[in-house]
């Protein structure tokens, strides 16, 4: 069997947390508010949102395209564009296996994401 590549981390989400204090203690410079509303974007639609639950309810932790086309009754070519989005944002991380591509949660960016929206604590 051969072996796997690593997934690399993406950057996008934890480049905007690690310069941002969550948004109830400080006001966003314009290019933070805008590396996050592409973030925000790529989840604000409901195709997408379904294929981040799809990936994070694997329980090997990553998705086939070929298995996602299916479960959301949409086209390949629709479901490869809305993953190519996440991926951009920094939300999922993508791996070919010959005609295939598999994707899997990176590591903390939803966390990250939630963090940044969280509204603990007391605003300044």
């Amino acid at each position: 069997m051969p072996t796997r590549p690593a997934l690399l981390p993406l950057l996008p989400v934890h480049d905007t947390v690690a310069c941002c204090e969550p948004l109830v203690h400080e006001v966003l410079a314009a290019d933070q508010a805008e590396r996050l509303a592409r973030v925000l974007k790529a989840i604000a639609d409901p195709a997408r949102l379904r294929l981040l639950s799809l990936v994070a309810a694997q329980e090997s932790g990553e998705l086939c395209t070929c298995d996602a086309t299916d479960r959301l009754g949409l086209t390949q070519p629709t479901v490869s564009h809305h993953f190519k989005v996440l991926v951009a944002a920094g939300l999922l991380a993508r791996d070919k296996r010959g005609v295939w591509a598999y994707y899997a949660l990176v590591p903390g960016a939803l966390d990250a994401l939630a963090g940044l929206l969280a509204t603990t604590g007391s605003a300044r």
